[in-house]
């Protein structure tokens, strides 16, 4: 038997991506739970994401936010999720249904992560967000439509990104080893610090599931030895921040009052990375204003659910990006 059935005026916004899932209930106005998470990152099977897997985690978690919130139902919920724009149809097909038996859901907005992370950080304003992390995606609107460049993957794109930088800097590294030209001897050193000879390196690397991880870990390296003066590492992050700029570039609005904004952990790199990228967004945006990140992902998925709860949602809708349906009551 489902709990808490019936109108209810309370909204459940969720995060679901590669390190698991978190959600907070709210009301309009009100504010939220404390955030509740599962370190059990949702499994996808042929059809995609796994909507019975995401409600196996999801119950228990809004159960137990509910009261905490002081609502008797959910009349609003917000999804947001990684891989929605290619791995979502059965989610699209069977979730809606499955939070308004559960918990008496009447809209559902299913969005893609990059959606989410882009309301977090700007809001309901045109422009663009990089987000970088081990990969690399942008997105922007125009309040209209969404364009995304880049999100390619390690091996077709993300570039830019921390997996893209640690692997430019390990091929500088085998460079100096074989002593050809653009070789760093300085990231040799580092590069056999971190996994040993480096001879070794492609029997280390090619069999691991986690490739993507193991080339990021090796960002902070590349900076480290920008840092303290190495060349080719400094043109290494020089040519991040280019290839940054050109994604932002691709999907901002070009006309009229725009934004711009930086997320994820590689900003945290600091400024051998952020100086050489403000000078290519400057170059190549310089109508769009840059702003901090207001929030991340969970913080967008909480806008949109206010949003929606209160007819006021102005992003643009989108099967594979922004998806919202009510259900319809037996």
């Amino acid at each position: 038997m489902a709990a808490h059935r019936g109108c209810g005026d309370g909204f459940l916004a969720v995060d679901s991506g590669g390190s698991g899932l978190r959600i907070v209930v709210g009301t309009p106005g009100r504010g939220t739970t404390a955030p509740r998470e599962s370190r059990v990152p949702v499994r996808t099977g042929p059809r995609g994401i796994d909507p019975g897997h995401l409600m196996e985690q999801l119950v228990p978690m809004v159960r137990a936010s509910l009261p905490e919130a002081g609502v008797s139902g959910l009349g609003t919920a917000v999804v947001g999720a990684a891989g929605l724009a290619t791995l979502g149809d059965a989610l699209r097909d069977e979730l809606p249904a499955a939070l308004e038996r559960e918990f008496g859901v009447r809209t559902v907005a299913l969005a893609a992560d990059a959606v989410t992370a882009y309301t977090g950080a700007l809001g309901p304003r045109s422009g663009a967000v990089v987000a970088a992390g081990t990969g690399l995606v942008a997105i922007g609107t125009d309040l209209k439509s969404w364009r995304r460049a880049d999100g390619w993957g390690h091996l077709l794109g993300d570039c830019g990104g921390g997996a893209w930088i640690g692997r430019a800097g390990l091929e500088a590294a085998l460079r100096a080893h074989d002593g050809r030209p653009g070789g760093s001897t300085a990231l040799l050193a580092r590069a056999e610090e971190s996994f040993g000879p480096v001879r070794e390196l492609p029997g280390r690397l090619y069999p691991r599931t986690d490739r993507p991880a193991v080339l990021a870990s090796f960002a902070p390296q590349v900076a480290a030895a920008c840092a303290e003066g190495d060349p080719v590492a400094g043109e290494i992050l020089r040519e991040a921040a280019r290839h940054m700029a050109e994604s932002a570039a691709a999907v901002c609005p070009a006309e009229g009052e725009t934004h711009v904004s930086l997320i994820g952990g590689l900003f945290r790199m600091g400024a051998a990375l952020v100086v050489p990228l403000e000078d290519e967004l400057e170059r190549l945006l310089p109508h769009a204003r840059r702003v901090p990140a207001a929030g991340g992902p969970l913080e967008g998925s909480v806008q949109i659910a206010t949003e929606l709860a209160r007819g006021s949602l102005t992003l643009p809708l989108d099967e594979a990006m922004l998806y919202v349906v009510s259900p319809k009551r037996g």
